[in-house]
């Protein structure tokens, strides 16, 4: 990788001719002022470029009347999932496929399921068809042990080592944590998964629907479910209890009205025996499925419920007698019993550098790159609920954490108390996490139209369902994530912060816009001080929103002391260099050398963490273009008339200071695949790319 990359920066990477948007033209004839009164970035007049030669209008129509005569060749048939499947499992037949086993070791025997194994065993063939190696050391080349991918591992040639298949288990263990255990995934498919102390928290608030006639438990449950169910809340607006009070038949069938709370409802044998499957490889179906109900609980106890369910009552009926708690030795008592607000752990977010949940580009590798930078508070990608329920591997690895993240969060989304409460109580159990932040400020339509994330602003005794719920089951700091409101100029998070301190929340974390404003026009800070100055003491109040330099930091905090920090968002996926100038108080003046350097950790820390074999090397290639639609977007200090640059500054078509300079200022993807084989080699043939997320654009509205 250091000689290719030596090479071109030598000989002046070409930059694709169309610049980034904004009018060179007309950011050489403004003042500096004016330009930044039209949201330009003011960059000096030595570095601006001329607009490029537009087409014209005839040819521009010749192109245009050649695309509609030929559409029909870009047409592609529509398969069918079983065509589809079918296509995946010869692929992996082929010999561009070798068996993870056969890799490690090279030899063709080694693999314990022999001719039934679904990959290639044609160690040869795998080898004629293999393309060269990349330029460099492999990833794993000074960890313990031989490389994990054997003759897979795009690096092979410089591997020392015999090969051998316990180095990737170690390494993973070392390294990273929370991956999903094989044992509790076919639990989470077949639905026998049991939630003891979350289902006893939401029948406590009346927030679990009853079972029907037709799945009755024994009568000794029934007796112990009447006890806990004692005090259940009236029906409101938002129909919070509104399952628990309808009938019977109503409850056999699993649609609920679009303001019912409960996700989780009790339907006949037959449906209870479909298993969720298992997850879908395409993003379609991840958001089609993330939004879907959760299967319902299956009817069979056993042993150890049975006896918390028994022991709760004993606890309880002594409780009553005698005024005091007895002493259980059972260690499925204590799962059982509702901690004090005192007794639950606490997290001090002040004056911490908090990186958000970043969903896509915010993954293991890149929070690691920003730990290395100085960030002190990390935190996974939003993750659904009900996906993490049906044990949707491609769900579970937004969980996982690196070693170096001493302080980790997850983040999650849900629509229902019952839905986020369970979810909770199976990340306490098996993630180390040190909290847990429940989304309630995701602005996407598919997951707003089921009921989450900005959509529970709408329903603030859902609200209050799900973080009391969720508060109550586990001992871990609870937080939650919140925009102004849903529509723009109706906030209401002012009249709920006392609340969402009173439910048990431990931290409240405001982003500065409405759901309807989504990343346009500027965070209003102004607002979410008013909130911090409402907010009970024992809240912590984070702010959110166009933090992009260390003067925006010091400035949001001295404006209003009782903000504990600011979460920091896309200014770090601009500059993730944003910690270190927060904490050395300078504006970085950082050179293109020490960004690509950058780059290059970003891709080690993506072979570690993907792989280092073809498709590993396509998965952090692909991650890496994610950020690069966001990195071009940054101007160099020494290019401003204006500093520090504000986040929604259009850059003007500029020259950096070197070739290099100029290739990460460029806006076409074009150009930033260029960057991506300077670090990971040459793209597959027929390589195209498109950024995923609008957010990484500029709002025409917010800049006029």
């Amino acid at each position: 990788m250091d000689g290719s990359t030596a090479e071109l920066v030598a000989t002046g990477p070409k930059v694709s001719e169309a610049p980034p948007s904004g009018g060179g033209g007309a950011a050489a004839r403004l003042t500096p002022e004016e330009l930044v009164a039209k949201a330009i970035a003011p960059v000096k007049k030595d570095f601006i470029r001329p607009p490029p030669a537009r087409a014209s209008t005839n040819d521009a129509n010749d192109d245009a009347s050649e695309s509609k005569r030929a559409p029909s060749t870009l047409l592609k048939e529509k398969k069918s999932k079983k065509q589809l499947k079918r296509e995946r499992r010869q692929e992996k037949k082929s010999a561009a496929y070798l068996c993870p086993e056969v890799a490690r070791s090279g030899d063709a025997s080694s693999c314990p399921y022999n001719d039934k194994c679904r990959f290639s065993h044609d160690v040869e063939a795998f080898k004629a068809q293999k393309p060269a190696d990349l330029e460099g050391e492999c990833p794993f080349f000074s960890a313990e042990g031989p490389c994990p991918y054997g003759l897979a591992c795009r690096f092979a040639g410089t591997h020392k080592d015999v090969l051998s298949g316990e180095a990737l288990t170690g390494r993973k263990k070392g390294s990273e944590m929370n991956g999903l255990k094989k044992d509790i995934q076919k639990l989470l498919w077949k639905n026998k998964m049991r939630f003891q102390k979350a289902d006893a928290q939401l029948k406590l608030l009346g927030l679990l629907g009853k079972m029907n006639t037709k799945n009755k438990m024994p009568s000794d449950k029934e007796d112990c479910d009447q006890t806990l169910s004692n005090v259940s809340p009236t029906a409101d607006k938002n129909g919070c209890s509104e399952l628990a009070c309808e009938s019977s038949k109503q409850m056999e069938s699993p649609a609920t009205d679009n303001n019912g709370c409960s996700e989780v409802v009790y339907v006949s044998d037959n449906q209870m025996d479909h298993a969720p499957q298992p997850p879908a490889e395409d993003d379609t179906a991840h958001l089609a499925s993330a939004t879907d109900e959760i299967r319902p609980l299956k009817k069979a106890k056993s042993s150890v419920d049975e006896n918390c369910d028994s022991v709760l009552e004993n606890h309880e009926q002594s409780f009553s007698q005698s005024g005091n708690t007895t002493d259980c030795a059972s260690t499925e008592t204590d799962r059982c019993l509702k901690l004090h607000p005192r007794e639950k752990k606490l997290i001090d977010f002040r004056e911490k550098l908090y990186l958000a949940p970043l969903t896509t580009v915010g993954n293991l590798p890149f929070r690691r790159i920003c730990k290395v930078l100085g960030a002190d508070v990390t935190c996974g990608e939003m993750a659904m609920c009900t996906n993490l329920l049906q044990g949707q591997a491609s769900e579970w690895a937004l969980l996982r954490r690196h070693s170096s993240e001493d302080l980790f969060g997850v983040q999650i989304c849900g629509a229902y108390p019952d839905t986020v409460t369970r979810t909770i109580e199976l990340i306490d159990r098996e993630c180390a996490v040190d909290f847990i932040d429940i989304n309630m400020g995701c602005p996407i339509d598919i997951v707003v139209n089921k009921g989450a994330g900005s959509a529970l602003l709408t329903k603030p005794m859902r609200m209050k369902g799900i973080i009391q719920a969720a508060s109550s089951t586990v001992d871990r700091p609870i937080t939650v994530k919140v925009r102004t409101g849903y529509l723009e100029g109706r906030n209401r998070i002012d009249a709920l912060i006392e609340g969402i301190g009173q439910w048990g929340a431990n931290a409240v974390t405001i982003h500065g816009r409405s759901r309807q404003q989504r990343y346009s026009k500027l965070a209003d800070w102004e607002y979410i001080y008013q909130c911090a100055r409402k907010a009970p003491d024992a809240l912590q109040v984070l702010g959110n929103g166009d933090v992009f330099s260390y003067s925006d930091w010091n400035k949001h905090k001295s404006d209003c002391p009782q903000l504990s920090t600011c979460m920091i968002a896309r200014g770090a996926l601009i500059k993730p260099w944003i910690f270190t100038e927060i904490k050395e108080q300078r504006h970085w003046d950082i050179s293109s050398g020490e960004r690509l350097n950058i780059l290059k950790d970003y891709a080690r820390f993506g072979l570690e963490h993907w792989g280092s074999d073809a498709k590993g090397v396509e998965t952090t290639r692909h991650f890496l273009l994610e950020w690069l639609s966001y990195t071009h977007r940054y101007i160099p200090v020494g290019l401003l008339d204006v500093v520090p640059q504000r986040l929604n500054w259009r850059p003007p078509s500029y020259f950096g200071r070197d070739d290099l300079e100029t290739l990460m200022a460029s806006d076409s993807a074009a150009d930033w695949i260029r960057i991506s084989e300077m670090l990971l080699g040459k793209v597959p043939a027929d390589f195209t790319f498109a950024p995923k997320h609008k957010s990484n654009a500029y709002d025409r509205a917010e800049n006029g």
